[in-house]
């Protein structure tokens, strides 16, 4: 497809122009130019031609489809709560980043000191793996009481052993969460028990979900063991959904008192991966039945579509003073979305870049962006690329460019 777009300047600095498009049965009608995304919503992602839609008492909600990253369903995704067990992702993601920079090793064992004892295991009455005092761990057997048991003396033994003291595998954790893009949590401790500075965002659990699951995949798998024996003592995984809903492989879930109950997941049917965070539901039941009908309406009711192909040209940008004083724009991978199966294909796009756009540029350089909205819910937000380059032009050329762009700032 091929688009020549009418630009025009506003006074923000930004051109502007509207186009319908059309192409493998979807509408697509383009206001193109504009300073900023619409911001995000608390509401289902759809409209009023989408299916019935998924509906939950609970505080904090994200559904999330991986390959496209169209969000299905958000409410509160920035509004942070008490992390509970959550947090036990943020430790183990710090123990395989270690792994995998070989700064630790699966053989490589650790003492269980009598705070760890005391605070995680047996004593505290709590999840644990019931290591022994004074007994050593190998790390891969503390792995695997995380992931399959949420134990909180394997968090424990693995924060003073690769930290000193968990007050120190604390900062490294946040570190960590600063590095990531989680930009709505802080850790207070290795294990998510109580403590008011444990608070993470549904945002930022899908986020860290996400990456644990694609950086790491041959220690993810640890989450759906179905159970773990250390110290003769075997547990099945604590994780509520699994084997009880299909294509559920992880992830962790969690209770805090006066906030309820919460739960990080994530579940893939026919190719298609979704992760979910869920949290202040009022009861263990409650959290069980929205996380399933949650998983099952973002299944059954959606589709992806795809709009173009990798290098695909999606519209056009004038280059003041350039030489072509036009450029095509095409996205380098393909733009798929993830959409309400109903929804008739209609959907928005924006392609925003400052204006005016000043040469030289060179062929893939990246001068754009693609936003793709249904509704006013924004899907995905791409990058698009210079498909030729434009050099700087002959001296009337600029002078003529110059003269347009002072008239359009006049107007």
């Amino acid at each position: 497809m091929h688009l020549s777009l009418p630009i025009k300047k506003n006074a923000l600095g930004f051109a502007s122009a509207f186009v319908v498009l059309a192409f493998a049965g979807v509408q697509l009608a383009t206001p193109a130019f504009s300073q900023n995304p619409p911001a995000a919503t608390d509401r289902p992602a759809s409209n009023s031609s989408a299916p019935a839609v998924f509906a939950t008492e609970a505080k904090q909600v994200l559904l999330v489809e991986e390959e496209t990253g169209s969000v299905l369903f958000e409410k509160n995704t920035s509004t942070p709560f008490s992390s509970a067990s959550l947090s036990k992702l943020m430790t183990v993601e710090l123990v395989l980043d270690a792994l995998k920079s070989g700064k630790l090793s699966l053989t490589q064992e650790f003492p269980v000191s009598e705070y760890a004892w005391r605070t995680g295991g047996a004593p505290s009455r709590t999840a644990a793996m019931f290591a022994a005092v004074r007994s050593r761990v190998p790390v891969e057997a503390l792995l695997k009481g995380v992931m399959v048991q949420m134990a909180n003396d394997a968090c424990l033994i693995l924060a003073e052993g690769m930290a000193g003291s968990e007050e120190n595998f604390v900062k490294l954790m946040n570190e960590r969460a600063i590095a990531l893009g989680l930009k709505d949590s802080h850790f207070a401790n290795a294990t998510g028990l109580p403590n008011p500075d444990n608070k993470v965002s549904a945002r930022d659990l899908i986020t860290l979900a996400e990456h644990i699951k694609n950086t790491y995949p041959e220690f993810y798998k640890l989450y759906s063991q179905p159970e773990f024996e250390w110290n003769r003592i075997t547990q099945r995984n604590r994780n509520p959904l699994l084997g009880q809903v299909p294509g559920v492989d992880g992830l962790v879930a969690g209770f805090a008192e006066g906030e309820g109950y919460s739960i990080v997941a994530s579940a893939e049917q026919n190719g298609v991966r979704l992760y979910l965070a869920l949290a202040g539901s009022a009861t263990e039941q409650t959290r069980r039945d929205d996380a399933a009908r949650a998983f099952a309406w973002g299944f059954s009711a959606f589709e992806k579509k795809r709009l173009f192909e990798a290098g695909q040209i999606v519209g056009k940008a004038s280059v003041y003073g350039g030489e072509p004083g036009e450029i095509s724009l095409a996205s380098p991978q393909a733009v798929d979305v993830y959409v309400p199966k109903d929804a008739a294909g209609k959907l928005t796009a924006k392609l925003v870049y400052r204006w005016p756009l000043r040469p030289p540029i060179e062929q893939g350089q990246e001068v754009a962006r693609l936003h793709i909205l249904l509704g006013d819910k924004e899907l995905r937000d791409l990058p698009l690329q210079a498909v030729e380059p434009s050099k700087l032009g002959a001296l009337m050329k600029r002078v003529r460019d110059a003269l347009v762009e002072l008239l359009f700032s006049w107007v």
